[in-house]
């Protein structure tokens, strides 16, 4: 099994910038892909993007192209999602989540909570 600590929330004004940090530990060798997920008050939990842990390839929603930036550091076993232009919108608890495969995502952190003031 895989812990998942999130940090780097917080307040900010439309318009800037946070990042998020995602620690892992444990079986962090298994780890196959690093996801980012998020979830409004009243919405559902909704997917941001994936890094690939080995490859390091991304994958984003369309609604964070060119403002958000998934990136890793393996010595750390820690993942980064870099927030640019964040909107009002993008308020949301953020998630990051591992899995063993391919589309799968069975470790969770507790998330971290960005409010984005307009």
């Amino acid at each position: 099994q895989v812990q998942l600590v999130e940090s780097g929330g917080g307040l900010v004004q439309a318009g800037g910038s946070l990042r998020l940090s995602c620690a892992a530990s444990g079986r962090a060798s298994s780890i196959y892909a690093m996801g980012w997920f998020r979830q409004a008050p009243g919405k559902e939990r909704e997917f941001v993007g994936h890094i690939n842990w080995r490859g390091g390839s991304t994958y984003y929603a369309e609604f964070v192209k060119g403002r958000f930036t998934i990136s890793k550091d393996n010595a750390k076993n820690t993942g980064y999602l870099q927030m640019n232009s964040l909107k009002s919108e993008d308020t949301a608890v953020y998630y990051c989540a591992t899995g063993p495969n391919s589309g799968v995502f069975d470790s969770l952190g507790q998330g971290t909570q960005v409010t984005v003031s307009s």
